[in-house]
């Protein structure tokens, strides 16, 4: 569907371009806009190898299990009917303190891992549990404390001062959270 819908958008601004007479500048922005986009993901590789060496360090020395540990608890009350014992905890937790960490890429794995975790747990049902959407809409959310990938592109296009976005970024995290929190409850309760 998304394939299609972006095959339209390319073809339509292409017969836009033919049409209007400025086939040259549609021409000029497809191989600029590959070009930047291509310079981008290079200086994402920099940051990401950065922040997922950085994880794996941590993993390592220990440090992500006893954030696993001390962010147990909520993921206990999050997660109610996990079992306290259960690999999915740990892998949720995981997953929350890399998202906590600005590490998506890195939390991505750590959330597939997760869902693998939760899927045994819903015994051979089709639908997603209640563990399951309270994981993905915390995930989709993605609270961050440290907005790495923001922070890179800011620093890539050469701002005076990249982090100056955290605060917001971090206050807009929180209550994107407590609303998908709050969502999943409601919607939970009325199905």
């Amino acid at each position: 569907m998304v394939n299609s819908i972006w095959l339209a958008l390319i073809v339509l601004g292409v017969v836009t371009g033919i049409l209007s007479g400025t086939s040259a500048q549609v021409t000029r922005g497809i191989i600029e806009g590959a070009n930047q986009a291509v310079n981008i993901c290079l200086g994402f590789i920099g940051i990401m190898t950065l922040w997922s060496g950085l994880m794996r360090i941590a993993e390592s020395a220990g440090l992500t299990r006893t954030l696993a540990r001390f962010f147990a608890p909520l993921a206990r009350w999050l997660f109610p009917s996990v079992p306290d014992d259960h690999p999915a905890l740990c892998a949720i937790t995981m997953s929350l303190v890399a998202n906590l960490l600005g590490m998506g890429n890195a939390a991505t794995p750590l959330g597939i891992k997760a869902m693998e975790e939760l899927a045994s747990l819903n015994e051979g049902r089709d639908a997603a549990s209640d563990a399951m959407c309270t994981f993905v809409a915390i995930s989709t959310a993605g609270i961050t404390l440290i907005p790495t990938t923001v922070i890179a592109i800011r620093t890539h296009y050469r701002s005076l001062n990249p982090a100056e976005v955290v605060i917001p970024i971090v206050l807009m995290n929180i209550l994107a959270t407590s609303v998908a929190l709050l969502a999943d409850r409601f919607f939970r309760d009325i199905t």
